[in-house]
């Protein structure tokens, strides 16, 4: 009893390190945001600022098209989370549904391909999305967001189909639906936990990705959000920091209001499958 007092102390305490740990970086962030400009460049910098201001927020707007850049990766990742949904769940239907060779070797090749670094994509898909007249546009980003979190989102969906019991369809076929039609009525609700979290993901991907939209946004007017805030760093590479971590709060709180939103929707479908009817 003893041991398994002291080792669930400890798993309490690991897990309260390792939240302090993730929220540390955070936390900081919102602390500089809210510093005036002389305690920001103090020896001894303190957690509450003594003097909040909202002054770098207000300088973080008038430096920088921050709306206008948010626009942009909020249609961007929408649009990339939407498509990539649309694509990924009949595919992963036909995946879970028919274990062929060439079903294992196509999740062999989504694993596999996740591996792949930025540098070795960026160069054809550029070549791609310059013939195909896409450059410096935010359609040609979304399609290059789609490519990328397509993969893992079949990654995902696949398990949770093989999830959805397959009597649920051979009723329904027994009943006179067809593949389309057992897919929109039968198991597109059942995946709505799955769906979600998939589109969750890829909108978080999107909306935070840098490497992409740095390469292929040229104009100042279609940049994104990510890209938009290393305007914030010096020609020296010195950074503003007052105003740089008010933009990077801002930027933050999508994915946070999108996450709190839809937590429980998620949660409450990954219960609801772990009941056995």
């Amino acid at each position: 009893m003893k041991t398994g007092k002291g080792a669930r102390a400890g798993q309490y305490l690991a897990l309260l390190a390792y939240l302090v740990f993730l929220a540390f970086p955070f936390l900081w962030l919102i602390s500089t945001a809210f510093k005036p400009a002389r305690e920001l460049g103090s020896l001894h910098p303190t957690w509450i600022p003594k003097d909040p201001t909202l002054a770098n927020f207000r300088q973080a707007f008038e430096e920088q098209p921050l709306l206008d850049a948010a626009l942009n990766s909020l249609v961007a990742a929408v649009g990339a989370a939407l498509i990539a949904v649309l694509i990924a769940t009949p595919m992963a239907y036909v995946m879970a549904r028919h274990r062929t060779r060439l079903a294992k070797a196509a999740t062999g090749w989504v694993v596999v391909s996740q591996a792949f670094p930025f540098v070795l994509l960026i160069i054809p898909l550029f070549l791609v999305l310059k013939n195909l007249r896409l450059i410096n546009s935010v359609p040609g980003l979304i399609m290059v967001y789609v490519v990328w979190a397509l993969p893992f989102a079949l990654w995902m969906l696949v398990g949770y189909v093989r999830a959805v019991p397959a009597e649920l369809e051979e009723a329904a076929a027994v009943d006179g639906a067809g593949k389309a039609r057992t897919l929109v009525s039968i198991t597109a609700p059942l995946l709505a936990p799955g769906i979600v979290a998939t589109a969750l993901f890829a909108f978080i991907s999107a909306w935070n990705e840098f490497f992409f939209a740095l390469v292929l946004l040229k104009t100042p007017e279609k940049q994104t959000l990510p890209v938009v805030l290393t305007h914030f760093l010096g020609a020296e590479g010195v950074a503003d920091l007052g105003p740089l971590a008010a933009a990077a709060f801002l930027a933050t709180l999508p994915s946070l209001v999108v996450f709190a939103i839809i937590q429980k929707r998620i949660t409450g479908g990954m219960l609801a499958g772990a009941v056995k009817s």
